[in-house]
């Protein structure tokens, strides 16, 4: 019978092989030794900074996207603000330059629900998701230099019509919306 206690054994690195460095991330490759046959096995792990995620909501409950070309999939999509977090830089700190830099809103009220690992099989960061609440425009938008960005207010219709459409797909951008969705949904105060 299966035990619903019974943990997989930790797998033991034996020496650690540098990749070539892509400026976003690191590749790296570990040697590790198989726990039940002792072979040893070649993983590849990509290094990166943690990531970030903002959901930003207005007053009348608006929620701020991005859109733009995203090289990966060809295509543009409709997003969340979000990024990666630089050397030495808090999560909250970075989520409040993304939303800032990426859209020119900006916000006092902010709230943290929580992290989870994009792809552990594969990346070692994780993806910070924040709620800015009454998030106002202060500002103009200061995208980076490889970055061209729409950037619009949706209701939570709008969302919906975009998720359904297929043009808001991004999964760690859908996940972060969730959450607001689920604090929405709970008669908690947002």
């Amino acid at each position: 019978p299966m035990s619903k206690n019974k943990k997989p054994e930790v797998w033991q690195r034996h020496r650690v092989e540098e990749g070539p460095d892509y400026h976003v991330l690191q590749v790296r490759f570990d040697w590790l030794r198989h726990p039940k046959s002792q072979k040893e096995m070649k993983r590849l792990v990509l290094e990166t900074n943690d990531w970030v995620n903002v959901v930003a909501t207005t007053p009348k409950n608006e929620i701020v996207v991005v859109r733009q070309y995203r090289f990966g999939v060809e295509k543009i999509t409709t997003e969340i603000p979000g990024g990666m977090v630089d050397h030495g830089e808090d999560s909250r700190a970075a989520a409040l330059r993304e939303l800032k830099e990426e859209t020119g809103y900006t916000s006092d009220e902010w709230l943290y629900l929580g992290s989870v690992e994009p792809n552990p099989a594969l990346f070692n960061n994780a993806c910070h998701t924040w709620h800015a609440k009454n998030a106002a425009k202060t500002g103009e938008m200061q995208p980076d230099e490889g970055e061209d960005i729409v950037v619009a207010t949706l209701t939570i219709d709008e969302i919906r019509r975009e998720i359904q459409a297929g043009t808001f797909r991004h999964s760690l951008a859908l996940l972060a919306l969730t959450k607001v969705f689920d604090l929405w949904t709970s008669n908690l105060k947002v």
